[in-house]
């Protein structure tokens, strides 16, 4: 079984591997992410989560490996919003975008480091904020979560009561969409069955 190595060090990312059956190894890309300079969500999500994997396979020696690098970013109003800089902007966001609806792009990047084969995804999922007043808006911000994450929310933890509703795939709200990981795995000629290793009876 080939080892599975995600490309982020990001705790959803890795929870929902783990759900799906798949234990990864973590290994950080570190890739400065201000390379990039695009006005379209699109294009930063999938050149972001290609740097990833692609850093992180050139770290490698000898590995028969696959290498996930994944990036996600909200496209609201008209801008591209990662990561919130500080407490004060992530409150600001929050104020901006309830009752109002986001589109949330996470790009996937799979390498397989002994092949070269590379299969590429972007995936988009809209997403409709509650409105939130302005208290909850700061005891949300007060607990640090949405300054970890890209458009200052999740769906996966005390984010998920701002949010409404969402059009299209949860998973790929909390970090990377399962579903996709499939379709990408398959092009590269693997099962995602072959890298279960929660319920595996060997013989």
């Amino acid at each position: 079984m080939k080892t599975f190595i995600l490309a982020s060090a990001s705790p959803a990312r890795r929870r929902l591997l783990t759900q799906a059956g798949i234990e990864p190894k973590v290994v950080v890309s570190g890739v400065d992410e201000s390379v990039v300079a695009t006005d379209d969500a699109a294009t930063l999500a999938g050149t972001l989560a290609a740097l990833k994997a692609r850093a992180v396979v050139a770290s490698l020696t000898g590995t028969d490996a696959l290498v996930l690098g994944c990036d996600s970013v909200l496209a609201f109003d008209g801008e591209i919003l990662g990561k919130p800089g500080s407490a004060a902007e992530a409150t600001a966001r929050w104020k901006a975008m309830r009752g109002r609806s986001g589109v949330l792009y996470t790009g996937h990047c799979l390498l397989d480091a002994a092949t070269g084969a590379t299969a590429e995804e972007v995936v988009t999922t809209t997403v409709h904020f509650a409105e939130p007043d302005d208290d909850e808006i700061a005891a949300y911000v007060a607990s640090g979560e949405p300054l970890d994450v890209a458009g200052a929310f999740t769906i996966d933890g005390l984010g998920g009561a701002f949010v409404r509703g969402i059009e299209g795939d949860h998973t790929n709200v909390v970090g990377l969409s399962v579903p996709t990981l499939r379709l990408l795995l398959a092009r590269l000629g693997v099962p995602i069955t072959s890298l279960w290793t929660r319920g595996r009876i060997d013989p």
